[in-house]
């Protein structure tokens, strides 16, 4: 029952990623319909519903983690829930307020709860009365002001729609504690509400840039197809995304709170919300800050997608105070760094110890989160003809000259941004795809993660994304190493070293009960460091996973130049560990 619930819960894409560090999955393929929702980059979600009213507070007792579940996690009785309704007035909802808010934040499109697994529509729907217009004293259809007023802001509209998981139908998805899941009609279901409703968003609320469906669960491949059909059938423009089901789809969505190893190809969208809830929740005040949404965004359009970032509305129709001082925060920032995100393509090299790059025909961004302590970065690029260097945010001109080994920039003493500071460059020529280059260790930054997108294996070595939770529904994900089982089994990095000096590498890893005690070999420069897993916990997806950052040795380098580091285990055993990342920090 539990993987049941986990397989609804969220919907993770299945995916290897290639020693070049790209997926491997086949995603979506961009065509003209897609290109609008590739160029945006930045989009808002909001998930609002009756969960906002109780803002995670059911009886006095608090549920810590996403509120838009409160039902489910308390199993409140559908009866019982319809009562919500009669509380629920969002005299404070101003649609423009709102639409400006997204638009000076530099959002693009708006995605917003049209009716979340509660099974309450956030519109007026002839379907049924469990609706906000027939069962609230608001008695209004905010998504119709909404919709109004996304059109005069040239904002794209979409509606997210729970079309499996119906908590307050007797054959919708998800409610076991009032309906017997073994006498549920699903077929019933889609054809009684969720396609009639989807009509009617469809066909009421004018042109739509997009159906964001969820939690597919039992849906079989025929009816994600029929549901793919009748949005193309009413929208032939309407995108939809990937959580329809079974690999249908427009552009991909990947798991909440995710972002993908690598550079991902085609139409893609990584999900966020702005603290730890989607729904609003009155104690949760853990709110990513502007410098983390905008390092966030530039990281995920370095990587060719979308960051769809959410917010959870008060009962009152208010935005809270946080989310929108920090929105407008990363808006400011977007007003003079936005070309070097907005219509931008992935980087066409792997990130740096200073940060990532985007790209446009003719122009290459650099996104430098850390200075290093000399002044100087170093971007290996090749083939190209340097017009033009300056800050994109205020045009003024920046040091820099092509070397043999790229293009070298020389960096002021403060930088203009210490969040994302961009340069940008104007060059002519071709930019060719290298992820090819050798990891970089210096004595100029003070630490160096070597990760697993871009590492190469051998043998049943593999990588591939683990997910746990801290509270209830508040997903982490981690690219790691796995499968280290035989001395067969390997994984290995291609170093460049600087500057002659001592390194400190450490491990940073989770194992469980089984991995204690294994032995493990670190080889670089011709030396073997071996090491003993410990153990930090078992992996439990709806718990915390436990990592532990442990020092294997400090290399002395007395030759710069270039290095391979290995891992591998010594004799066939038991896995080593879940790999996040090696860590070389230069001693001081």
């Amino acid at each position: 029952m539990i993987k049941k619930i986990i397989a609804l819960f969220i919907c993770i894409v299945l995916r290897d990623v290639t020693a070049s560090g790209q997926v491997a999955a086949a995603p979506p393929q961009e065509n003209l319909k897609t290109k609008w929702f590739r160029e945006a980059r930045f989009g808002m979600f909001i998930h609002w519903g009756l969960f906002a009213g109780h803002a995670g507070t059911y009886k006095g007792k608090k549920y810590y983690g996403i509120s838009e579940w409160l039902q489910e996690r308390a199993k409140i009785p559908a009866k019982e829930y319809e009562q919500f309704a009669a509380e629920f007035n969002p005299v404070d909802f101003n649609a423009e307020q709102w639409v400006s808010l997204a638009k000076a934040s530099g959002i693009k499109y708006i995605v917003i709860t049209a009716k979340h697994h509660e099974g309450f529509a956030m519109f007026k729907s002839m379907v049924s009365a469990f609706n906000i217009v027939d069962a609230t004293p608001y008695k209004k259809d905010p998504m119709k002001a909404l919709a109004t007023a996304c059109k005069k802001a040239g904002i794209k509209l979409g509606f997210y729609y729970s079309q499996f998981q119906d908590w307050h139908e007797p054959n919708g998805g998800g409610n076991n504690w009032d309906f017997d899941d073994t006498k549920k009609d699903y077929p019933v279901y889609y054809a009684a509400k969720a396609i009639p409703q989807i009509k009617e968003l469809l066909t009421n609320y004018g042109d739509l840039g997009l159906i964001w469906f969820d939690t597919p669960g039992d849906m079989t491949p025929e009816q994600s197809a029929e549901f793919l059909k009748k949005v193309k059938g009413w929208q032939p423009n309407c995108l939809v995304s990937s959580r329809v089901g079974n690999g249908l789809g427009d552009y991909t969505d990947f798991g909440d709170g995710e972002v993908p190893a690598g550079v991902v190809k085609g139409p893609w969208e990584a999900i966020f919300t702005h603290n730890d809830s989607w729904g609003y929740s009155s104690f949760d005040n853990n709110f990513k800050t502007p410098k983390e949404i905008i390092r966030l965004l530039s990281t995920i359009a370095s990587k060719g997608g979308n960051l769809l970032l959410n917010i959870g509305p008060m009962a009152n129709g208010k935005i809270p105070e946080p989310s929108q001082k920090y929105f407008l925060e990363t808006g400011n920032w977007l007003h003079q760094n936005g070309e070097s995100i907005y219509g931008t393509t992935s980087s066409l090299i792997k990130p740096q110890p200073w940060g990532v790059t985007t790209n446009k025909p003719g122009k290459l961004f650099i996104h430098i989160f850390q200075s290093p302590l000399n002044g100087k970065i170093s971007v290996p690029v090749n083939g190209i003809n340097i017009r033009r260097v300056y800050w994109l945010s205020n045009k003024k001109q920046v040091a820099a000259a092509m070397t043999a080994t790229g293009l070298e920039i020389r960096l002021p003493a403060v930088l203009p941004d210490l969040r994302d500071a961009v340069v940008a460059v104007e060059y002519s020529g071709t930019m060719t795809e290298n992820y090819d280059t050798p990891e970089t260790w210096s004595m100029q930054y003070p630490e160096f993660s070597l990760l697993p997108d871009f590492a190469s294996v051998k043998g049943k070595a593999s990588i591939s994304t683990v997910t746990y939770s801290h509270y209830f529904g508040d997903w982490k994900h981690a690219v790691c190493i796995k499968n280290l089982q035989s001395p067969t089994d390997e994984v290995s990095f291609n170093i460049q070293v600087k500057e002659k000096g001592d390194y400190k590498i450490t491990l940073e890893y989770a194992a469980g009960k089984d991995s204690e005690g294994e032995e493990g070999i670190l080889e670089i420069g011709g030396q073997q460091f071996p090491f003993q897993v410990l153990k930090t916990g078992e992996h439990d997806e709806w718990k915390p996973l436990t990592w532990i950052r442990q020092t294997i040795t400090i290399l002395p380098v007395t030759d710069p130049g270039s290095y391979t580091l290995k891992i591998r285990p010594v004799q066939a055993g038991k896995e080593l560990f879940n790999l996040k990342r090696i860590i070389a920090e230069p001693v001081e």
